[in-house]
């Protein structure tokens, strides 16, 4: 089950999506301090949250932690995705909706993304 994301846990993955390597609670700190004033330990707490989710896998460096997202950020979309859709009671009529909203940039994309994964299926 995805679950959803707080405001400086969204801000913290999407720096830890945006950088694509494995960063310390000191990394990510010097980062969010060019636009706000944090405490290491609010990171940290954070940061372990994120990890207890299984956001964040993690690695011991001597007395602190090496983090890296688990999936990308389309990967954690498309899950928060499905799960939505699974929820809905209806999927056909939460189908039509979506696809009904759709600007043409969207639909252009969903039908290149057709064209790479088939609507049969995984691998049909």
């Amino acid at each position: 089950m995805v679950r959803g994301l707080g405001e400086l846990e969204s801000t913290i993955m999407e720096h830890m999506w945006a950088i694509r390597q494995p960063a310390s609670v000191r990394a990510v700190l010097e980062h969010l301090r060019q636009d706000r004033t944090i405490a290491y330990t609010t990171v940290m707490t954070v940061m372990d949250k994120l990890h207890t989710k299984g956001m964040l896998k993690r690695k011991s460096a001597g007395r602190a932690y090496i983090y890296e997202a688990v999936s990308s950020k389309e990967a954690y979309t498309a899950e928060v995705m499905r799960e939505s859709l699974a929820g809905s009671g209806n999927r056909a009529a939460t189908l039509v909706h979506f696809l009904e909203r759709l600007t043409p940039e969207e639909a252009s994309a969903l039908e290149a993304a057709l064209q790479v994964y088939p609507p049969g299926g995984r691998g049909a």
